[in-house]
């Protein structure tokens, strides 16, 4: 984000600010709205939450004053007090994309349903579109930047959040001349495949989350949703599914990330992989053919090769996610998304036994977790797209715990906005 601080700036000393709509006030949006209330040249011009006082409170936390806090129910009332430079809060979420002076949009829900609607009603109001929701986008990404090429207009995933923030890693290192053979990340929380949000009540209080947030960290789905926005946004695989996860520190990665010919853990290079150990951290693994590449690396001390790493200690997830808007407007560019169609998917599996007959639930839930597949695998094997499932879809068959559900298996809730969508997709890349 070179520059970015100069061009806020610049827009701030003329007067201007970009004005954005941010759907979501839990803990992520919470964050976001008053990083972005203390920003030069951007404003959190309306936020919606199912809790209004949600929205209200995000304000509050920046120190906005309660006279400068407008709660609105009409799209009348959100556009006359935005343009009289007042905090909008409301419970509409259709008001985000339809107000006038907004000009990008935020999803940070972390629904997949709510992902999809938000996404598609800003960029058909001619409006950008941030997600911090990377559960929406790896179920119908490609159809979302589609959409947005079709308005001229950006769609992008956020700066901060793992796979936005390895980005920038992968694409420094491509722009150099080097090929990225690992892309990946740490894993924050210790894996437990069977924990639920009862489980993590107690830690989720405690840390001011949302439970079924923090069991999707802890039961390894966010992980994997984020390893497919990796995976779709460079055309890099999973090496198996699920990835293999080591346990190891940032110096221990060119040795385990040799081909298993080499003494190391991989069966091809060109992947996406997640470690146990350097979290809250990404990295990028690489390589270069060169001999005097390969000097000058190690003059530069990093390390004997022939595979070297670039690592960043951390991401700041939603505190980042205003660059990526400023990217959009002011640069048009997206911070990543996918390339095409979608090269990897996120998987169901089941989190226990299951039985015909029985409603399950979908992310942070209590009777499945996600992993990633290569999509071509997945289409073979019929795997059910983990942002598809949530609690109106049944079991048909039944399942083993760590069995992984496929699409004969299941009943899906079919009347959602994001299923319909990924069936839209699915049919224009079968072309």
């Amino acid at each position: 984000m070179l520059n970015m601080n100069r061009k806020l700036a610049k827009l701030a000393e003329e007067g201007k600010a970009i004005r954005t709509g941010i759907v979501g006030a839990g803990q992520m949006g919470r964050g976001m709205i008053t990083q972005m209330v203390l920003m030069k040249g951007m404003t959190p011009a309306i936020v919606a939450d199912i809790n209004v006082e949600s929205a209200v409170n995000a304000f509050k936390y920046a120190g906005v004053d309660d006279s400068d806090i407008k709660i609105v129910n009409t799209l009348a009332e959100a556009n006359r007090w935005i343009e009289a430079g007042k905090y909008v809060a409301t419970e509409n979420i259709d008001l985000v994309s339809h107000a006038d002076l907004v000009q990008c949009a935020i999803d940070a829900t972390g629904i997949p349903d709510v992902g999809a609607k938000v996404a598609t009603d800003a960029m058909n109001n001619k409006k950008h579109c941030v997600m911090l929701n990377v559960e929406t986008d790896v179920v119908i990404g490609p159809y979302l930047k589609r959409l947005a090429d079709q308005n001229g207009v950006i769609y992008t995933g956020s700066a901060g959040d793992e796979p936005g923030a390895v980005m920038e890693l992968y694409d420094f290192a491509t722009a150099i001349g080097m090929e990225v053979k690992v892309m990946g990340k740490g894993k924050n929380n210790k894996l437990d495949y069977e924990c639920n949000p009862d489980t993590v009540m107690e830690e989720a209080i405690r840390r001011k989350m949302n439970p079924k947030m923090l069991c999707s960290f802890k039961d390894g789905t966010k992980t994997m949703v984020e390893m497919t926005a990796m995976s779709n946004a460079t055309g890099l695989i999973p090496d198996v599914i699920g990835g293999h996860g080591v346990q190891g520190t940032v110096k221990d990665l060119p040795d385990l990330y040799r081909l298993k010919s080499e003494g190391g853990i991989l069966n091809r290079h060109g992947v996406v992989e997640y470690v146990n150990g350097i979290a809250p951290g990404v990295f990028v693994v690489v390589s270069n053919q060169n001999e005097e590449i390969a000097y000058q690396w190690r003059y530069h001390s990093m390390g004997p090769g022939p595979l070297w790493v670039l690592y960043r200690p951390y991401h700041l997830c939603n505190l980042e996610t205003p660059l990526s808007v400023a990217k959009a407007v002011i640069d048009n560019e997206a911070t990543i998304v996918p390339k095409g169609d979608l090269v990897s998917e996120c998987i169901t599996v089941a989190k226990k036994d299951l039985k015909a007959g029985e409603t399950i639930d979908g992310i942070g839930g209590y009777t499945t977790h996600g992993s990633i597949a290569t999509k071509q695998e997945s289409d073979a094997k019929g795997y059910v797209p983990y942002g598809l499932v949530n609690k109106n879809a049944r079991m048909l068959k039944d399942a083993k715990k760590g069995q992984l559900i496929t699409l004969d298996m299941i009943e899906l809730d079919t009347s959602t906005l994001i299923y319909k969508l990924r069936q839209e997709q699915d049919k224009i890349f079968a072309k």
